[in-house]
């Protein structure tokens, strides 16, 4: 991956040490609550606060009320105004009443989806990880075994049912691929869930015993019946709405397939060939594209050869 395509992928910055062995401290929410430096975001869903400078609001453990479920997020590596290296940080992930007796005004809380290309490297990496834990804590509150009741341990990390079986959190891979033609046109379609003039590139999930290039191959005919070859890995970003992480790659339409493509038609509704000319005139008014938070926006700046001018 490259320094310039890296630099694309807002999701992917980081600024901060998981700390992973602090979590098997003893009692651990408790030493964090005693510890007057401990900085606590809250969450709820993919949304968080935000000061008026654009930063994260976190707020001190009297502000969480007890019982919430929280996660140890780490603690920074870097000197910053409202926290020193190694200071650490907890996520609580509220619900709605909670929510409101922190910040009353529904409109202060924001989604990653609209400010994640807007944080610094620590605060983005807090933010990622916080939103994949909350949805993967909002769905594992019984354990998948025993149908009973799961308790939260290793500082938020772990849920363990009472007949002791521990449950880990997992993240869904998915391939994401830039698919262009012999004469260097790419490859985006339209799904059934969007307006009709929003286009993305092809993705989707890698299935249980195949290759990331092999779910590259598969995927891309399914969706639109192009033969590909030749899948080049670009890089990868989180993506946790709920629990992705996409792999970007890059690929070249086999020779002598047809120049136009077809749709599946039920998730994918439109498939076309576009060039450079026509992003440039279209995009933005006609043409909708992903926004700059995703890989697929991070994916088409590549082959167009830097950014574009959009949201």
């Amino acid at each position: 991956m490259t320094v310039e395509f890296a630099a694309r992928l807002p999701l992917s910055r980081n600024d901060l040490d998981r700390d992973a062995e602090f979590r098997t401290t003893a009692d651990i929410d408790r030493v964090l609550r005693e510890d007057p430096s401990t900085r606590y975001l809250p969450v709820r869903g993919s949304e968080m606060l935000r000061n008026a400078d654009g930063t994260l609001r976190f707020v001190s453990a009297d502000a969480v009320p007890a019982g919430t479920v929280t996660l140890y997020l780490g603690r920074s590596v870097s000197d910053a105004s409202d926290a020193p290296v190694g200071t650490r940080f907890v996520a609580a992930f509220v619900d709605t009443v909670t929510a409101a007796a922190i910040e009353p005004s529904d409109d202060a809380w924001e989604s990653l989806r609209m400010f994640g290309t807007e944080l610094s490297p620590r605060d983005q990496g807090l933010a990622v990880e916080a939103v994949a834990m909350a949805n993967w804590h909002a769905v594992h509150g019984f354990s998948p075994r025993t149908g009973s009741a799961t308790d939260v341990v290793s500082g938020g990390w772990v849920r363990r049912d009472p007949e002791g079986h521990e449950h880990f959190p997992r993240t869904d891979a998915a391939i994401i691929v830039g698919v262009t033609d012999a004469e260097d046109r790419i490859l985006l379609g339209s799904n059934a869930a969007w307006d009709a003039n929003r286009y993305s590139l092809l993705a989707g999930f890698v299935e249980p015993g195949e290759s990331l290039e092999d779910a590259v191959r598969r995927e891309v005919w399914e969706e639109s019946g192009v033969r590909v070859e030749e899948p080049e890995y670009l890089g990868s970003q989180p993506w946790p709405f709920p629990a992705s992480l996409m792999l970007g790659f890059r690929a070249r339409a086999v020779d002598g397939d047809p120049t136009t493509a077809r749709p599946d038609g039920v998730e994918i509704l439109d498939v076309r060939w576009f060039s450079r000319e026509e992003i440039r005139e279209r995009a933005g008014d006609t043409l909708l594209l992903p926004g700059r938070t995703s890989i697929a926006r991070a994916i088409i700046e590549e082959w167009y050869g830097g950014p574009l001018d959009l949201p």
